[in-house]
């Protein structure tokens, strides 16, 4: 795992953004497409903002998610309505672009196995996700990967349903899958991070981020998450 450490959470998210278009490059030139997870978050949005000035391959680009609210269509609490407002609306991307989590079904479970389904049609069979962004939480939690929470063991399929978290349930992406990307990228900044990110950089198992592999991992950090 690396780290590079910045100033400030815009720098973070510009940085990000520059790291994000040459994956995509790299992905298109290697094997036709770039397919991307992104998190929810403030520094994520405005990292997806920077993104859309960067030199990338738009027409080949799939954006899924790696977790999202149980929550109604256009819901504020829900991750998708701020990716839409974030990329369709600076960069040229088409909205089928984008592979939302249906999490508007009445069958949850059956809905997170549609998803992992869509997923291998666009990333293959099992699917490979050539770039998962991730955050963290003070508790230690990536994705909707929380302490305590059953689907932490799952290992049989590549998208779960959580329990109730902070008020809503969850679709989110598992260990199966997070932990068979081509690379992943972590954004954590926050003075409230410093021990977390500690942890992380450990790969300490007993914290629901600690348990994704961190082979193909970058860790991008502001100084207050970093203790400095």
């Amino acid at each position: 795992m690396n780290i590079e450490v910045y100033d400030n959470p815009d720098v973070v998210a510009r940085e990000a953004a520059r790291h994000i278009a040459a994956e995509a490059q790299a992905a298109v030139a290697a094997r036709g497409s770039f397919v991307m997870a992104v998190s929810g978050g403030r520094t994520p949005w405005i990292m997806l903002r920077d993104l859309a000035q960067e030199e990338v391959p738009w027409n080949f680009v799939h954006v899924v998610q790696v977790d999202e609210r149980v929550a109604p269509a256009g819901d504020p609490d829900r991750n998708l309505t701020h990716l839409r407002e974030s990329l369709l609306s600076h960069a040229p991307l088409r909205p089928e672009q984008i592979y939302a989590m249906p999490v508007e079904s009445a069958d949850l479970t059956a809905a997170a196995a549609q998803y992992a389904q869509t997923l291998s049609a666009i990333a293959g069979s099992p699917a490979i996700l050539d770039l998962v962004h991730l955050g963290m939480g003070p508790d230690g939690h990536t994705a909707s990967l929380v302490p305590g929470d059953p689907v932490l063991q799952v290992e049989d399929a590549d998208v779960g349903i959580t329990g109730t978290y902070q008020g809503r349930r969850r679709m989110t992406l598992t260990y199966p899958l997070l932990n068979r990307a081509r690379r992943v990228l972590w954004l954590v900044t926050g003075a409230e991070k410093v021990q977390m990110l500690a942890r992380l950089q450990a790969g300490d198992p007993s914290i629901p981020a600690g348990r994704v592999y961190s082979e193909n991992a970058l860790v991008l950090a502001d100084r207050a998450a970093a203790g400095q």
